[in-house]
């Protein structure tokens, strides 16, 4: 049983994003997360997100294996205030090997991690602090969602441009659909890690946590926390950046 008369340590949260990505659906170029929003990286805007909350005191981004002196020549052109401190680490092939690399340049002193996409680069201060909350509150892992404004439908899937058959409708009602920041105790990520073998079906950590048989709970997720994928995706971001910056003075 813990002295409550022994002062305990504060803790510490960080945020790994994994940008070792190509991107191929938004088109040739550089990699996803260097093109350009509103004139800055799409990285930049991800860090600057996880650096908003005060509780992230550092954030490491994964870069490509060859590109990890880029990643950081472009950071630094957009440095962090003093608060919070910034790694850039080689990634790997995959995207659960990046992380693993992530998680493996974090110090012995972070409880909480964050794994967030750089692909969603305007994910609201308030959604990452609801994360931290929760997972500081007890639970393993935490993932911000939304209710699904459309009707889903499960197919049986078919070569490109057949029609595919509807084998079922799932209950709109019970589903959600889960954005980044995904928010973890550190020793249940590093354990879903190290157990879950890649291409087990997870398609994102909290399923590899819940492959451990782990709860993992949702907290309300926000509109602008979407993922930039698409070319369409980028005109989108494009317009909240730009109402941001005329209403919040956001740079």
């Amino acid at each position: 049983m813990s002295d409550p008369s022994r002062p305990t340590s504060p803790i510490r949260t960080a945020a790994v994003i994994p940008a070792a990505g190509r991107g191929v659906r938004l088109g040739p170029g550089a990699p996803k997360a260097l093109r350009a929003l509103g004139g800055t990286p799409m990285l930049v805007h991800a860090v600057r997100a996880m650096a908003a909350s005060r509780a992230v005191s550092l954030v490491v981004v994964v870069a490509p294996p060859d590109g990890a002196p880029e990643v950081r020549h472009h950071l630094d052109e957009h440095p962090l205030g003093d608060r919070t401190d910034l790694v850039v680490v080689p990634g790997g092939a995959t995207r659960q090997e990046s992380v693993r690399l992530g998680l493996a340049a974090l110090p012995e002193a972070i409880d909480v991690v964050l794994v967030h996409d750089a692909a969603r680069p305007l994910v609201p201060v308030d959604t990452v602090d609801a994360v931290i909350a929760a997972v500081r509150a007890g639970a393993p892992a935490v993932v911000p969602a939304l209710p699904l404004a459309d009707t889903v439908k499960q197919v049986a899937p078919q070569p490109q441009g057949t029609p595919e058959p509807v084998v079922g409708t799932p209950e709109r009602a019970l589903l959600r659909a889960v954005q980044t920041p995904q928010g973890f105790d550190r020793e249940t990520l590093l354990k879903a890690h190290d157990t879950v073998v890649e291409g087990e079906g997870a398609t994102d950590d909290a399923g590899l946590v819940e492959r451990l048989g782990q709860p993992v709970v949702v907290v309300p997720g926000h509109e602008e926390a979407f993922k930039v994928t698409r070319p369409l995706d980028l005109v989108l971001a494009e317009a909240v950046l730009a109402r941001r910056r005329a209403t919040d003075g956001y740079v």
